[in-house]
């Protein structure tokens, strides 16, 4: 198996001197030969390098630089702005020293490398690469989406083509080799195919298509209600919100927050002008529900507000619900990634939200608002108005084919749950166990990690995102692997192929 990554170490450094010697002494006559058969190139210390490797040796490479001149500068005789007048050239970067040992110079080894190059280039925001391609290689250079931009240069026995990668042109190559990276995203969720692009909010096919939707969902659930929003589960929960405060008006309650959308929600509520306490603990921490149970009794809160399966961290809060299930209070639960990941019962909760592109394994782009009571007031804007959704059977336009996509992902019910928890087990027995957050009760949906950074630029250059790029992730060093994709199976298996292998050249 090939592995990317990036040279950190002496060795690497030294391997990477000797294959510039073979290609560019030996192969290219482009440099003078000498007795250690080793070519530093001099720009090594600003040269960025992708290596290959074949189990445990090196076999490929290339260099981006960004610091200018470039050496392509040098061989067209200035900057290379004057012959790209026709493309974006405000954050070049250039790819150099592009070399793979003779014996393994096949597809696979120039596809890691094509990878590399997508990785770099594309997600780290340049407008376009620039490569000095040797003539003999022409044809590859072009099929991956490299265009010339001036004459050949160089000598007889050394010719370059002094060529450029745009971004859209990045993105063709990552199309036309197959580089479609595998992700763990918490969401959104890969789909295969979408229906009913062309049905009527307005037609009987459609209402009965939405009736089916909301049947499974409150099944799903064990709610009585639920209203559907074309939105995210921040609109879910300002919904949600929205409706508290009609029902408790100024009596004060308590909302919950042990990490990101915990958080969030206190935001929320601030901006509804809801009356309400804090009680805050540590990302990854568990909450004592013993002493929340006494303090909800000790100050007569008529309202608690928390997150149920807290994404940020990969923690279950949601066994508070049976722990105050005798305490005559309204529980309102952000159910985002708990609803579809696991059981859920919210029978006894007001109001709980959800969403389509999570857990559930659907396309993005719907809100659930569930509930379990018939709601007379609420001020809110009428979109915004749970009241009106209640009222009324299709209030505004639903895009059917998000709709039918819903009942398709809710037709692997009640197996999908199997299925989630026995990836969750996979995760929890894996290597990366040893790197987890915390050892408090997780939940099938996403397990958050504090993994090197080194390991998570490799998985990126072999094609695997794990969801670590998130703001309030990296403020927090924490990277995520979430279970919910469709191809999570074989992507797993790839991922501990990389770390296994990481694990030996550290």
């Amino acid at each position: 198996m090939y592995f990317c990554k990036i040279a950190t170490t002496a060795a690497e450094f030294d391997e990477i001197a000797a294959l510039n010697y073979e290609t560019f002494v030996e192969e290219i006559p482009q440099h003078e030969t000498n007795t250690e058969r080793r070519l530093v190139d001099h720009f090594h210390n600003e040269n960025t390098y992708v290596v290959v490797y074949k189990e445990q040796q090196l076999i490929g490479m290339l260099a981006f630089r960004d610091k200018r001149p470039f050496s392509v500068d040098g061989k067209v005789g200035g900057p290379v702005e004057a012959l790209l007048a026709t493309y974006d050239t405000s954050h070049l970067c250039e790819i150099r020293l592009l070399a793979i040992r003779k014996a393994y110079r096949n597809g696979r080894v120039f596809q890691k490398l094509a990878q590399a190059i997508y990785t770099y280039v594309y997600d780290r925001g340049y407008s376009a690469a620039v490569i000095s391609g040797v003539t003999r290689e022409e044809k590859l250079y072009r099929r991956i989406g490299f265009e010339a931009f001036s004459e050949t240069t160089g000598t007889a026995d050394a010719a370059f083509i002094p060529m450029i990668l745009t971004r859209a042109n990045c993105l063709q190559m990552q199309q036309q080799i197959r580089l479609e990276p595998m992700n763990f995203y918490p969401g959104p969720v890969a789909q295969t195919q979408l229906t009913h692009s062309a049905l009527s909010h307005r037609s009987l096919a459609f209402e009965e298509l939405y009736a089916k939707m909301q049947q499974k969902l409150c099944t799903l659930t064990n709610a009585r209600h639920v209203s559907t929003l074309v939105g995210s589960g921040t609109l879910a929960n300002d919904v949600m919100l929205g409706q508290l405060k009609a029902v408790v008006g100024a009596q004060r309650g308590l909302i919950l927050a042990n990490g990101e959308f915990g958080e969030r929600l206190q935001k929320q509520a601030m901006h509804w002008g809801l009356n309400f306490d804090s009680h805050q603990v540590a990302w990854g921490a568990a909450f004592d529900a013993q002493k929340i149970r006494q303090n909800i009794i000790a100050k007569s809160y008529s309202w608690l507000v928390f997150v149920q399966g807290e994404t940020s961290t990969g923690f279950w809060n949601g066994d508070l619900i049976e722990a105050l299930a005798d305490i005559d209070i309204h529980i309102c639960i952000d159910g985002i990634s708990s609803i579809g990941a696991t059981p859920v019962d919210i029978s006894r909760c007001l109001l709980a939200t959800a969403v389509s592109g999570k857990a559930i394994g659907a396309l993005s782009g719907l809100a659930f608002v569930f509930s379990n009571e018939h709601f007379t007031k609420n001020d809110a804007p009428l979109y915004s108005n749970l009241v009106h959704y209640q009222q009324q059977k299709l209030p505004f336009t639903l895009p059917a084919y998000l709709v039918a996509n819903v009942v398709e992902a809710l037709a692997h019910y009640p197996a999908r749950f199997d299925v989630l928890n026995t990836r969750f087990k996979t995760l929890e027995q894996s290597a990366f166990a040893r790197y987890k957050l915390s050892d408090a009760q997780g939940y099938p949906m996403i397990v958050s990690y504090q993994l090197p950074t080194e390991f998570l630029e490799i998985a990126r250059l072999n094609g695997l995102l794990l969801h670590d790029e998130s703001g309030y992730l990296k403020k927090q060093g924490l990277a995520q692997i979430s279970i919910i994709g469709p191809q999570f199976d074989e992507a797993f298996k790839r991922l501990q192929r990389v770390f296994e292998w990481y694990q030996q050249v550290k």
